[in-house]
C-alpha cells in the first residue's frame, strides 16, 4: 500500500510541476501575445511581444513579420538569438512604410523548427 501512494504522490507532483512551469517542456509554435505600432513621420514602430518555448540554438523563435491585409510584406524582425530565460519578449522594428490606405496589419511570427505559425495577429493601426 505504501509503495502505490508513494508512486501515485510522484506521479500527481511531476504533473503539477509539469503544469505550472513556466516554460513548455516542448517547445511548439510562436504566439504572438500582443503588438503595438506607433507613428513617426511617415515611418511606423512595431513592438511584438512573442511567447515561445525557446530550448537554445536548435530550436527558438527566429523571426516576426508584419504585412498589409493583401500579403504584402511591409517588414521584418529577425530574432539573433534563443530567449530561453526571458518569456515572453518584447522587440520592436522601426522604420516600416506603411501605405496611407491600410488601416490595419497582419503580423506572423516563425521559429526554427516549425516555421511560421498558423497564428495571424490582427493590429488596427492607430491612424
Amino acid at each position: 500500500m505504501q509503495m502505490n501512494l508513494t508512486k501515485y504522490t510522484l506521479s500527481f507532483l511531476a504533473l503539477i510541476t509539469f503544469m505550472y512551469s513556466p516554460e513548455p517542456a516542448i517547445a511548439g509554435d510562436v504566439e504572438i501575445t500582443t503588438a503595438t505600432a506607433r507613428m513617426s513621420g511617415d515611418r511606423w514602430t512595431f513592438s511584438v511581444t512573442l511567447r515561445h518555448g525557446d530550448t537554445g540554438w536548435d530550436h527558438y523563435a527566429d523571426l516576426w513579420q508584419v504585412y498589409t491585409p493583401s500579403g504584402e510584406l511591409l517588414g521584418e524582425r529577425v530574432l539573433l538569438h534563443p530567449h530561453v530565460q526571458e518569456q515572453p519578449f518584447t522587440r520592436s522594428l522601426s522604420g516600416v512604410e506603411v501605405p496611407d490606405d491600410v488601416s490595419e496589419v497582419i503580423i506572423r511570427a516563425r521559429d526554427s523548427v516549425h516555421g511560421q505559425s498558423p497564428q495571424n495577429y490582427r493590429l488596427v493601426l492607430p491612424r
